[in-house]
């Protein structure tokens, strides 16, 4: 089992049902619409930023002893985020399902729930806590599951950020369509980075095309831009500063 399976099994275990399916439908029936996520990482010069809010990841450890969920989602948007990447996931990034909402009562930027999404219920959950975009990881999943989630999301209004790591992911989402593409640099097994991932994957990708992991600086943002990315989420490398968002600023700069 690797570091992504193993994750996912941790959470499933912890994971509380408190609603039925039927009652977060009526939920996200009465939840004000979406933020525009598709639309908030359309941009001219340097990719857009989607900022992202965690306070711990396996390869880095603790980022920030602080949860302030609140300052890190006011100084990304005043610095010149484009959106917003919340961590929920518990168990090894320390965060929570309550981040969205806060996050949102800071800033005026759509916000993505990335976690290890599985089911219909945890895409239910997501909207009805407000989500404007979904994570969904390809590696984890079947393509019948893919098809079947990212429909559900853009039923209730979600956005998709569809993660592949290898060309075995692209070929199980050759069928979806309406999601953003995303390739992540991290290797699952070995939690490495390899920035070449985007320059194989690209080229084979349509449509929109986000880059995760591993960007800490300008010229890693020019070199995606480069490669054709529209986007760029990172996490990590802002986390670590005392203002994440003034080091978001600079990497525009």
């Amino acid at each position: 089992m690797n570091l992504l399976h193993a994750i996912l099994d941790k959470r499933l275990k912890a994971r509380v049902i408190s609603r039925s399916t039927a009652d977060l439908r009526a939920v996200c029936r009465d939840t004000p619409p979406a933020r525009d996520f598709f639309g908030a990482l359309s941009c001219t010069n340097l990719p857009a930023v989607i900022a992202e809010i965690k306070f711990r990841s396996p390869s880095a450890g603790i980022l920030r002893a602080d949860h302030d969920v609140e300052f890190v989602a006011h100084s990304y948007e005043k610095n010149g985020a484009a959106a917003l990447s919340v961590l929920t996931e518990k168990g090894s990034f320390c965060g929570d399902l309550s981040y969205i909402d806060r996050a949102k009562s800071a800033a005026a930027l759509p916000v993505l729930r990335k976690d290890f999404l599985w089911d219909e219920y945890d895409i239910l959950e997501s909207r009805a806590a407000g989500a404007d975009a979904v994570l969904i990881i390809a590696k984890l999943l079947s393509e019948g599951q893919i098809e079947n989630l990212c429909g559900l999301a853009s039923e209730v209004g979600l956005s998709v950020l569809l993660e592949l790591h290898d060309e075995s992911d692209l070929v199980k989402s050759d069928k979806v369509t309406n999601v953003i593409l995303g390739v992540n640099h991290r290797d699952l097994d070995t939690l490495e980075i390899n920035l070449d991932l985007s320059a194989r994957l690209f080229p084979l990708m349509n449509g929109i095309k986000v880059a995760e992991s591993g960007l800490r600086s300008r010229e890693d943002l020019l070199l995606m831009r480069s490669r054709g990315a529209d986007a760029v989420l990172i996490g990590t490398s802002f986390m670590c500063h005392s203002d994440p968002g003034a080091a978001l600023a600079r990497c525009l700069k």
